[in-house]
């Protein structure tokens, strides 16, 4: 008897081609599949480049090139170029001094050359808008007559700072972010004491977030075991009090800690008046490391809270019970139970909190004062004052310096081990 189904299918098969093996389209669908995920994440990827990797990108590169002097003075330039560094300026280095200060006033382009010029030699600017206003009367010999407008024009330390700015990429903006400075002769030396600025600026920004850090952490883990062990109703009106900060506007909340730190605020009042000081004895809590402390802490402690929340309700309670029964005591299995279990929520929080804290400017600029400015605000002072090229250069001191205690914590801890929902 003909088996007519199976000549069908057999027939069918003949028509189609060979058969592919399975493996081979496992493969295709598997590529399909990737395909598909990329294209669904593209736009994703398309804006983090767009408005995070190319923006750093730049920053990065503003901080090492900056052609505000070398593009406005050709002629120095190639003077540069054709003598060693320390050749002291001839007639014919005023010559080209005196040439491109005529290129200057008509391009307008005095002012930018002479900023340039001003971050290494204070003052240099009006020097350079000066001359270049009176630059189409100076005649030969040129350094008699430059001279004669103004003496500074032969301090050596103004034509170290020419020759280094004669090329566009320099290092000039990061050795004063850790105040330093070149000589005369193009070393480099440390600035005056009474200028040192920055490296101690430095280092108190990682100070006081790594304080402001402990605080919060101090304050946070008990208020995430609560909402961890409470009933859920009560849970949850909790947590709306804890997230009660993300609804307020920051400025509002920094406003209203003035209004309770400052010497005639309402803590201090309350404290004068139950007679625990005196009127003339108030405490300074505001604008000062004080201040920007306290007020920070309460900004960033829902930071700390969350991670600790999230680790914290998946706990098995039995845990603790069962240490308790084999005879820990409580301190016993909270520090070898309880403890360890909440460490990846601990590390997450610390490693939150302490990097929203090296990076905060505004709060500080609020309530600090003068001593409880960070580093982001020297940033925020330069980018203000149109010195793009040191802000830039001091942000990429802090991000090294972030990206540093990142890796040391990958290092010591495991970024795979954070838990952070």
């Amino acid at each position: 008897m003909v088996d007519l189904p199976r000549i069908a299918v057999q027939a069918a098969t003949a028509a189609a081609g060979p058969e592919i093996p399975l493996k081979a389209r496992l493969a295709r669908a598997q590529a399909r599949a990737r395909r598909r995920a990329f294209l669904l994440v593209l736009p994703l990827l398309l804006f983090i480049l767009l408005t995070f990797v190319i923006p750093i990108g730049q920053m990065l590169q503003r901080s090492i090139y900056h052609d505000g002097f070398s593009g406005a003075a050709p002629a120095l330039v190639e003077w540069f170029a054709a003598t060693p560094a320390g050749t002291e300026p001839d007639e014919t280095a005023f010559a080209a001094l005196a040439s491109d200060l005529l290129f200057m006033k008509e391009r307008k382009l005095a002012g930018e050359a002479g900023t340039r010029i001003n971050y290494a030699v204070p003052g240099s600017r009006s020097l350079f808008t000066a001359a270049a206003r009176g630059a189409d009367r100076l005649t030969a010999p040129y350094r008699p007559a430059l001279m004669a407008e103004d003496g500074k024009w032969a301090d050596p330390l103004l034509w170290a700072a020419m020759r280094e700015a004669a090329s566009p990429w320099t290092t000039d903006f990061y050795l004063s972010g850790i105040d330093m400075q070149r000589t005369a002769n193009g070393g480099i030396e440390r600035v005056d004491e009474g200028s040192r600025v920055y490296l101690a600026l430095y280092a108190k920004t990682f100070l006081l977030s790594a304080v402001i850090t402990i605080i919060c952490l101090a304050l946070a883990f008990p208020v995430a075991h609560l909402l961890a062990t409470l009933p859920m109703a009560r849970a949850n009106l909790l947590m709306i009090l804890v997230l009660l900060p993300f609804w307020t506007s920051l400025l509002v909340r920094t406003t209203s800690w003035i209004v309770l730190l400052q010497s005639q605020g309402v803590i201090n009042s309350l404290l004068v008046s139950a007679g625990f000081i005196g009127d003339d004895g108030r405490l300074a809590l505001i604008y000062n490391r004080t201040g920007t402390i306290i007020v920070m802490v309460h900004i960033l402690l829902p930071f700390m809270v969350l991670p600790l929340y999230s680790v914290m309700r998946v706990i098995p309670p039995v845990y603790a019970r069962a240490a308790r029964s084999l005879g820990a005591t409580s301190w016993t299995t909270f520090r070898r139970i309880y403890l360890p279990q909440t460490l990846p929520g601990i590390g997450a929080g610390v490693l939150l909190v302490f990097i929203l804290a090296v990076g905060y400017y505004i709060t500080p600029a609020l309530v600090g004062g003068a001593d409880g400015q960070l580093f982001s605000n020297q940033i925020q002072f330069h980018m203000s004052k149109s010195n793009w090229s040191q802000a830039a250069a001091l942000a990429a001191m802090l991000l090294a310096g972030v990206l540093l205690l990142y890796w040391l914590y990958d290092r010591l801890v495991g970024i795979d081990k954070l838990k952070l929902g």
